[in-house]
């Protein structure tokens, strides 16, 4: 069945099939609207960073390359410290099979903490989106190695006409290259840039990644850099390379003090006058 990120995407496409008869769409679109507006998800993770870069951090229980990652696993403790610790928004994983992850997380997510919440998941169909968006996400992951350049930009679209923010992820420099031409960054649909350093195909990470594909791109796009991150260290390469933002899940995830692993990586929240 090829790769891993072929194998998850097939298990997505079967999900989807599922999920459409239990819930069509239809319904979703009703639930619309009940739910409250999305907050700012794309403001808060471009603002002007007050401790040099913009933390997305990541409630993620387990992964296909790492296994179990937190065995103490509540979303609602997690969001509560990551809030404290000064994280300007949140990625929740909701793929259940390969992530033990939950739709249902952002709902409680956000009743517990103020701040934005990405739906971190394999998006593959426009039924996902009306999905997200039912369940409270403020913003989605569309990934240029999974999704064909045209088919990320109608998605894209409709990302924006529902209010979410849409975190465009490329790994490759030839993906990146194709969605520059159809796409373009920046752009005036709500996205911002996700440079992944992980290779979803091989599950290796390489902070390169970043400083290689950040040269391909203007200074005015906010880049996010994602994956690989354990260190300050990691942190000031990576600022200087440009990144405006970080999402950083694994090495908080794995400490057992993850207020203390965010200053260490980052530095103590500010304190506001």
């Amino acid at each position: 069945m090829g790769n891993i990120l072929d194998r998850i995407v097939e298990t997505k496409r079967g999900e989807v099939a599922v999920a459409k008869v239990r819930r069509p769409l239809s319904e979703l679109k009703a639930a619309l609207r009940d739910v409250a507006p999305p907050r700012n998800f794309l403001r808060a993770v471009s603002k002007t960073p007050t401790r040099g870069v913009n933390l997305i951090a990541e409630i993620k229980k387990k992964s296909p390359s790492a296994g179990l990652i937190r065995a103490d696993f509540d979303p609602v403790d997690l969001a509560r410290v990551y809030h404290s610790v000064g994280a300007d928004a949140l990625s929740v994983l909701t793929d259940r099979i390969y992530f033990e992850g939950y739709l249902g997380f952002i709902a409680q997510v956000k009743e517990a903490v103020p701040i934005p919440v990405l739906r971190k998941d394999f998006i593959i169909d426009e039924y996902q989106l009306y999905e997200a968006r039912a369940a409270g996400a403020d913003a989605i992951l569309l990934i240029g190695e999974v999704l064909p350049p045209a088919r990320l930009a109608d998605l894209l679209e409709l990302a924006y006409e529902l209010g979410l923010t849409s975190l465009v992820e490329v790994h490759e420099a030839e993906t990146l290259a194709k969605l520059q031409a159809v796409v373009g960054f920046p752009n005036k649909k709500r996205s911002l840039l996700g440079i992944n350093n992980r290779d979803l195909k091989i599950q290796k990470t390489d902070l390169s990644t970043t400083e290689t594909l950040a040269k391909q791109i203007g200074k005015d796009v906010v880049l996010v850099s994602e994956s690989g991150i354990k260190t300050k260290a990691d942190v000031e390469r990576l600022v200087q390379a440009g990144a405006r933002a970080l999402l950083i899940g694994e090495t908080f995830m794995r400490s057992p003090d993850i207020a203390a692993k965010v200053a260490e990586l980052l530095g103590p929240v500010p304190v506001t006058r």
